[in-house]
């Protein structure tokens, strides 16, 4: 093993430490220490860092700079002659303007999940409650298919998610219709013998856990059906992550039409969206032209009344 295979070891196990989960990062660090090794470098160099960031696709390469940055400075305080790059070399790329779903656009996507593949089994059912639980709570479509059936209580209508994307565990109360819409998928979940010894909350027919790209794909097809995507394969549209983007947005809507403050409650939405800072979610008051107009509303109102 290198001495830089070795460093990395050590680097990873310092930041896991910190509470980092950092498993992507060691993935990609891996590859650069890789690259590194096939060069016989020993030390770090800008030249050779470079020569390894724009291998990748331009919206990949600030996050590798960030890593390798990283990675660089705490070497440095072992080996002096390490080379550190400057930050924001690369532009960060922008983020895509979220796409907000009405509420009969939800309403149309669940009702034709329940229409979707074989009647037979539980698959329709559990994609149905997993979009349904997305729109109604933000979660993250890791942290839904993430959850056993010790973490969800559906005598306290509360969600426990357990080392989340900020590496916390993370408490969801659930509105009392959401709690009753998961007691009726419990229910007939388990009407499945197979099912039922499962350890997982969300399952498919045979028992087997969701994995990221099933209810991506049924997303996808059903967005296609009822008319919200492009028949094309890679056309842009409406993805399943919108539907965290619309549950936030149209919680800010409702603050502001019920004259509430919404700079005291947006860190409430923070910390229920499981965002590790206050700034993600201010994001959505710029990415939203209705949020713009709300804003806009209250800020004339606010200098009417001082004038």
């Amino acid at each position: 093993m290198s001495a830089l295979r070795q460093a990395l070891t050590r680097y990873v196990l310092m930041r896991r430490g910190f509470g980092y989960r950092y498993d992507s990062e060691e993935r990609c660090l891996g590859g650069f220490v890789a690259f590194m090794d096939a060069a016989q470098a020993t030390v770090i160099t800008r030249k050779l860092a470079m020569a390894w960031i724009v291998q990748a696709q331009r919206a990949s390469r600030p996050n590798r700079l960030s890593m390798v940055r990283g990675f660089a400075r705490y070497l440095s305080n072992i080996e002096p002659q390490t080379e550190t790059l400057p930050a924001r070399i690369f532009p960060s790329p922008r983020r895509r303007r979220p796409y907000i779903y009405s509420e009969a656009e939800i309403e149309r996507l669940l009702e034709a999940t329940l229409s979707w593949g074989l009647a037979k089994g539980i698959n329709r059912r559990s994609y149905h409650c997993l979009f349904g639980l997305l729109a109604a709570t933000g979660m993250r479509l890791g942290e839904a298919i993430d959850l056993r059936r010790g973490d969800v209580d559906l005598k306290a209508g509360i969600l426990t998610l357990r080392v989340t994307k900020g590496s916390k565990d993370r408490l969801v109360p659930l509105h009392p219709t959401t709690t009753l819409a998961l007691v009726d998928y419990a229910a007939r979940r388990d009407d499945c013998r197979i099912c039922r010894k499962s350890p997982w909350f969300f399952v498919l027919r045979g028992g087997q856990r969701l994995r990221h790209q099933y209810p991506e794909r049924i997303f996808m097809g059903v967005l296609r059906r009822i008319g919200l995507r492009d028949p094309e394969p890679h056309s842009p549209g409406p993805r399943i992550h919108d539907l965290r983007h619309s549950f936030a947005v149209n919680t800010i809507v409702r603050w502001y039409r019920a004259g509430e403050d919404v700079e005291r409650l947006l860190p409430t939405l923070t910390t229920y969206l499981g965002h590790s800072k206050v700034r993600d979610t201010y994001w959505y008051l710029t990415a939203c032209p209705e949020l713009m107009d709300q804003a806009a509303s209250r800020l004339e109102a606010r200098w009417e009344t001082m004038s």
